[in-house]
């Protein structure tokens, strides 16, 4: 008995471990994610259009706090591995985000680079890989991650999906998905086609970056922003339809919140901010956002 045991486990094994594998990176790529903060938010981010550098085939992050768009992936197929690289005009640097090639008790030293996550997040093993079915009913495999016993930094799990990337955000592989946090993934489609979902939060998926379609009648599309860098101010007008004020800087993380109750004018003032760019994202009462991208110096 013990000995069928062995050769059933050894099968199942091999069926999970030997399935092709399935890329991360499509033609186009949409994710998005919820974070529950004075209500259930829900963001989103995306792949729009390629580049090359260094000789290598990148595509371009958009969206959320990838709108400067010098944040670029790469997927080399062959080794299983999702690369992001940093772009700056003086130097580009790249990071290892996943592994997919590893094997249980396998480690990786983990990077979530520009997230608000330990960026040096330290070792981490792979404790398990589940095959579980998404959305189409077919099986991908989860990979779950713990940090090492030598891992003083990291306290926190994380949840790779093949084809899918971090439950958390795309350029956090180390960050342990949280709704009550940084948040976690809700939806992932690739090229419009529905391929991952956790509606725990939320009623449905619907790719919506994709469509590109302008609304005329949105009621975020007449606000204006201007910065006075002389007095140190920031004003947003007609925003009568606001609910709430969110500024983030380059790395994307929150560092400010403001509610609007129903004023037509806000202003803010900047001299508490450190010199760069930021990006203000403001929702409606029906959590429609608008981000824009702001320079303090």
């Amino acid at each position: 008995m013990k000995n069928l045991l062995n050769i059933f486990t050894f099968i199942f094994s091999t069926l999970i471990y030997s399935q092709e594998y399935v890329p991360l990176i499509d033609g186009y790529n949409e994710w998005q994610f919820t974070t529950c903060y004075y209500g259930c938010l829900n963001d989103g981010y995306y792949t729009d259009g390629d580049t090359i550098v260094d000789g290598y085939n990148y595509k371009i992050l958009d969206g959320y706090h990838f709108i400067s768009r010098t944040f670029l992936l790469r997927e080399d197929i062959l080794e299983k591995k999702v690369f992001l690289n940093f772009v700056e005009e003086t130097v580009n640097t790249e990071y290892l985000l996943y592994d997919f090639s590893l094997s249980i008790d396998d480690s990786i030293n983990m990077k979530n680079p520009l997230s608000p996550f330990i960026e040096d997040a330290g070792y981490y093993n792979l404790d398990s890989i589940v095959p579980r079915p998404l959305v189409n009913g077919n099986d991908y495999r989860h990979f779950y991650l713990s940090p090492s016993a030598s891992n003083v930094v990291s306290t926190t799990n994380a949840i790779w999906i093949e084809g899918a990337g971090s439950l958390s955000l795309i350029n956090a592989p180390g960050g342990e998905p949280d709704i009550n946090g940084v948040g976690h993934l809700s939806c992932f489609f690739k090229n419009g086609d529905y391929f991952y979902a956790n509606l725990d939060s939320i009623d449905s998926c619907e790719p919506t970056i994709i469509l590109n379609i302008n609304d005329r009648n949105d009621p975020l599309s007449n606000i204006i922003v201007s910065t006075n860098n002389t007095i140190s101010s920031c004003q947003l007008v007609n925003i009568e339809n606001v609910k709430l004020i969110d500024i983030y800087d380059i790395n994307g993380r929150r560092i400010n919140s403001y509610k609007n109750d129903g004023n037509k004018e806000f202003k803010f003032d900047t001299s508490v901010y450190t010199p760069g760019i930021y990006f203000i994202i403001v929702y409606t009462n029906q959590f429609k956002k608008k981000t824009i991208k702001i320079l303090i110096e």
